[in-house]
């Protein structure tokens, strides 16, 4: 099974690129390439999937058990000719002293080869001891080569070949120039999602000829060639019978994308039917049982989800009618009453009586834990008191709420809505800026259906008995 890890020496090496070249190149030699990347991101994964054709799966030593990574990683790996884990920041960073959750400990946790993507601007014989010192950190880590990145020309490669091949035994896979058309467009929270970029395609066609001619794609394949993965326990995802199904609706579009492929799995696997809507161009609601909206960017959509004031009417009166309703982070925005960004107010749904304001500055960054209150919705039975980690980022936050308002967790870890509670409830309506993860003892994907089924058995019974209830009129 071959797989390796994509890392680097610190962020902001172009080792995104690079992972997305190679997804592309792989693909267009015919092979199945199956992307994962480490820590919790959505962005990086949206720009993996379309380059391999297949959904980036996400690895997380914080918020995962070393045997449900490995069985993830194994359940996902094993039908494809090459799995290529993106890393996060530098190869030893992470937020543990030990290192035990860093990208090192994922190489070891999985056995992966590492190839370090170096930016070698303005870099000649330095470059030696950056890589003689990754070896010697941590003597168990296979970095099997290297990808220069940045370089100024021809001249500045031979450079570094030269110097590379006389001072270290690490093979040179791949040097990549300084080239304008590699660029993806920045945004506070990393790339710009691919689902925003019409351009998308292209960009990945054309990394992907770039990186084919930069990196020897064979020596790469080569170098990474490993035995079988020892067996590892798989997590249960046998899909349950469907019977009566349960239809949920789903914000894709381009305001809204932020959404674990695993999440998604295993919503399907409780029996639930995912409908997809577009909050910018669909009028109205389709026919569903429960809605999910997910992470996003609203704010630079803003004017065209206030534009489409029918869809909003229907997802108010949905959730005023006591429709199920999930929404994380941009799906808490846009249900707000409004939406302030650049110094211009939006009206969004406005279900969640209160408004969101953009800042300039992260109001909440990195993992959350947090405590579910009796109120939660969704109980999880002989668990309540149990720890959820899950992660937040966000650079707005939600002003004017009413006195006693209802949240569903308390925050330990994290700021979440007010820098204590997260979770608002409204009716059936949970939003919260906390991104869950289906994992561990959170499993909020499968209580999520049961909620939803349990509210749609008891409408449908009220409705019964109105209609019992209703005089025969006699002509």
């Amino acid at each position: 099974m071959r797989r390796v890890l994509i890392s680097a020496a610190h962020k902001s090496s172009g080792k995104t690129t690079i992972s997305i070249g190679l997804c592309a190149a792989l693909k267009q030699r015919g092979l199945i390439v199956q992307p994962f990347k480490k820590g919790p991101d959505y962005i990086d994964p949206m720009w993996l999937s379309q380059a391999s054709g297949r959904a980036c799966r996400n690895l997380d030593l914080y918020l995962m058990e070393r045997n449900d990574i490995a069985a993830t990683f194994r359940r996902h790996a094993l039908d494809a000719d090459i799995s290529i884990v993106e890393g996060n920041k530098g190869l030893y960073d992470g937020l543990a002293l030990d290192g035990s959750n860093s990208n090192a400990a994922l190489a070891k946790l999985l056995d992966l080869p590492v190839v370090l993507v170096l930016d070698a601007r303005g870099m000649t014989r330095g470059i030696a001891p950056l890589i003689l010192g990754y070896q010697a950190f941590d003597r168990d880590i296979n970095i099997a080569g290297v990808i220069l990145n940045n370089l100024g020309g021809s001249r500045h490669e031979s450079k570094l070949r030269q110097v590379i091949e006389h001072y270290t035994d690490v093979a040179v896979i791949g040097a990549v120039h300084h080239d304008e058309r590699l660029r993806i467009v920045e945004r506070h929270l990393g790339l710009m999602p691919s689902n925003e970029s019409a351009e998308s395609e292209n960009y990945i066609r054309t990394i992907g000829q770039v990186i084919a001619e930069r990196v020897d794609l064979d020596r790469l394949l080569q170098l990474v060639d490993k035995t079988p993965l020892p067996a590892s326990p798989a997590p249960d995802i046998t899909p349950l019978p469907l019977g009566d199904n349960l239809r949920i609706g789903i914000a894709r579009d381009r305001a809204f994308g932020f959404y674990y492929a695993d999440d998604l799995d295993a919503l399907e696997a409780a029996g639930a039917e995912l409908v997809p809507f577009d909050t910018l161009h669909d009028a109205h609601l389709p026919d569903v049982d429960a809605l999910y909206i997910g992470g996003g960017f609203p704010e630079m959509c803003a004017a065209e989800l206030q534009a489409n004031a029918s869809l909003r009417a229907d997802i108010r009166q949905a959730i005023e009618s006591g429709m199920p309703v999930y929404a994380e982070c941009g799906g808490l925005m846009y249900l707000a009453r409004t939406l302030t960004h650049e110094g211009r107010c939006y009206e969004m749904v406005g279900a969640i009586p209160g408004d969101v304001a953009m800042h300039d500055r992260p109001v909440g960054r990195g993992y959350v834990h947090l405590a579910e209150n009796a109120e939660h919705p969704w109980p999880r039975p002989n668990h309540r008191s149990g720890e959820i980690r899950a992660h937040e980022f966000h650079y707005s936050s939600l002003e004017n709420l009413p006195v006693g308002t209802g949240f569903a967790y308390r925050v330990t870890r994290g700021h979440g809505i007010d820098g204590q509670h997260d979770g608002l409830i409204y009716k059936n309506l949970l939003a919260s800026y906390t991104h869950l993860r289906t994992i561990g003892s959170c499993y909020w994907a499968s209580r999520f259906v049961a909620f939803a089924r349990r509210t749609r058995k008891s409408q449908q019974q009220d409705f019964a008995l109105h209609q019992d209830s209703v005089p025969a009129i006699h002509l």
